[in-house]
């Protein structure tokens, strides 16, 4: 395709690339409106419905690396239109299913397509924007549209639910990736590796294997335990084969990830920052739900709308980062958003029971700031330390650090509030039978549908210790992800430089790359 209409359709590339992004986070918030649902048509169990959401994330975070690299030997225009019809074929499924066992296996096969589309959208939109700040300005636009599917998958959810089966929210998924396809058919350029190296299937398979046990231990912990042999067994196997996989590419002369990218500060520091950021933003999304509909009594679509303010914040921050990023350095936008977002969990940690909606609209807010300012940065210093013939795989260790930190935010905050929660409200259950004291400790719904059964003066005074001790242990939970987004901050202040063009990288890896670091070869299928 001529490069000068390459060029004047970069804007309608990148309309495209957020469309195929956008129907993946919405999916993956509208699946928690549907879930009642789906206990109720296809009598999911509580493990089950765990899986519906975990087979995906699993699938996809293990596979983004893999799929990242063959995307820069094969091109990353055909990556994302594998990607998308893969999703839309694998939603019609879904959609469909008459078990939960079936719904699991779909939302795993979905979680191939998913793999396939998120990092093609960042490389391709990287080879697509040449100019720093239209890349800056271009990064945030996708930054904020990640937010605006985290507000609008609940609320689109609770419409679809209000009219028609649980599976619509699956369906709905096929004409927009339609409407993706067709349209990237006819704008989208190709781009790949202009000096493609062989495949790497040993790094590959040690890959899989090791982000498979990562993820899997990580979700798993809060049910066994940190410390249970399972826990234990699991993350130490993913820790051993990671390692593996490090040696192996470090002396392998066509890696599939060139590990001497993490000697590059910029790189190593940006997606730290990404880790922590997500810790944060799951973590605490993991709490505000559940506070929403059971101390507050809002129903599913109700919280979905009063989430929104973060993401609309974000969404419209995003872009607004990725125009001064240029201007002030990734040093500074980076520490600041993430100092903000500490301070919105801190303040979002102070609730008490009296606080209301209120104090929540503040938090999400400053979270939402602070979430904007801090990702933008983040993301463009991964991409722009690494050669442009490298941005897929880029783009996949941006997604999997994000997959990451959000699986260790719902975990290690879910644990801690687990543990206060269980240890708060043990006093208030005396003289209850054994079974309904283990299901009140387990489970705040539990202890409210114990306290609604029970009724009168003992059962008002259960659901109010089941409300003190929810509130409670939140607020320690958010205390320590304030902590984290806090070290995040002192990460990027100390680690990350502010130079907008990071010749180190470029240096590192010329030899690798013949020289043609800059370049890129466009071809229109």
């Amino acid at each position: 395709m001529d490069p000068q209409k390459l060029y004047e359709r970069r804007w309608w590339t990148l309309g495209v690339l957020i469309l195929s992004l956008l129907v993946i986070g919405v999916d993956n918030t509208i699946l928690n409106v549907a879930l009642p649902k789906i206990v109720e048509d296809l009598d999911a169990s509580g493990s089950q419905l765990q899986w519906i959401i975990d087979s995906y994330t699993i699938v996809f975070a293990s596979l983004l690396l893999t799929v990242g690299a063959i995307g820069d030997k094969f091109g990353r225009k055909r990556m994302l239109h594998l990607g998308v019809i893969l999703f839309a074929l694998f939603s019609a499924v879904a959609a469909f299913v008459g078990s939960a066992d079936g719904l699991i296996l779909a939302r795993a096969l979905m979680g191939i397509g998913g793999a396939c589309i998120y990092p093609s959208t960042l490389s391709i939109l990287t080879n697509t924007f040449h100019d720093e700040r239209e890349r800056g300005r271009a990064i945030g636009i996708w930054a904020g549209v990640s937010g605006l599917g985290i507000a609008i998958g609940p609320i689109v959810g609770g419409w679809l639910l209000s009219h028609f089966w649980w599976g619509s929210v699956f369906l709905v998924n096929v004409p927009v990736v339609i409407v993706a396809l067709v349209a990237g058919r006819m704008i989208v350029p190709n781009s790949k590796d202009p000096s493609p190296s062989a495949l790497d299937p040993v790094g590959a398979v040690l890959s899989i294997v090791g982000l498979v046990s990562l993820v899997y231990g990580i979700i798993e912990a809060p049910s066994h335990g940190w410390t249970s042999t399972q826990t234990l067994a699991t993350l130490g196997f993913s820790v051993i084969v990671l390692v593996a996989f490090a040696i192996w590419e470090l002396r392998s002369d066509h890696p599939m990830l060139d590990v001497t990218f993490f000697e590059n500060a910029r790189f190593t520091a940006a997606n730290i920052s990404i880790v922590l950021v997500f810790f944060a933003l799951f973590g605490s999304l993991f709490f505000l739900t559940q506070y929403l509909q059971f101390v507050l009594g809002y129903d599913a679509l109700q919280a979905g709308i009063r989430v929104a303010p973060l993401a609309l914040v974000l969404m419209v921050g995003a872009p607004i980062a990725g125009r001064l990023t240029a201007r002030l350095g990734n040093k500074v936008l980076v520490s600041a958003g993430m100092a903000t977002v500490a301070v919105g969990l801190w303040y979002m940690g102070t609730l008490s029971v009296t606080s209301g909606y209120g104090h929540i609209v503040i938090s999400l807010l400053i979270l939402g700031l602070g979430m904007g300012t801090a990702m933008v940065p983040a993301t463009e210093s991964i991409m722009g330390s690494l050669p442009l013939a490298k941005a897929g795989v880029g783009s996949a260790m941006n997604d999997t650090t994000r997959q990451i930190g959000g699986a260790l935010g719902v975990a290690i905050l879910g644990s801690i509030f687990a543990s206060s929660y269980a240890t708060h409200i043990v006093s208030s259950l005396r003289g209850l039978p054994e079974s309904s004291i283990a299901a009140a400790q387990n489970s705040v719904g539990a202890a409210l549908a114990i306290g609604e059964k029970i009724g009168g003066t003992q059962g008002a005074a259960i659901t109010a210790a089941a409300k003190s001790s929810f509130i409670n242990a939140m607020d320690r939970g958010l205390v320590v992800g304030a902590g984290i987004a806090l070290l995040g901050a002192l990460v990027a202040l100390i680690w990350l430089p502010n130079r907008a063009v990071d010749a180190d990288a470029i240096e590192l890896h010329v030899r690798r790359h013949d020289g043609e670091l800059a370049t890129v070869a466009e071809r229109s299928e």
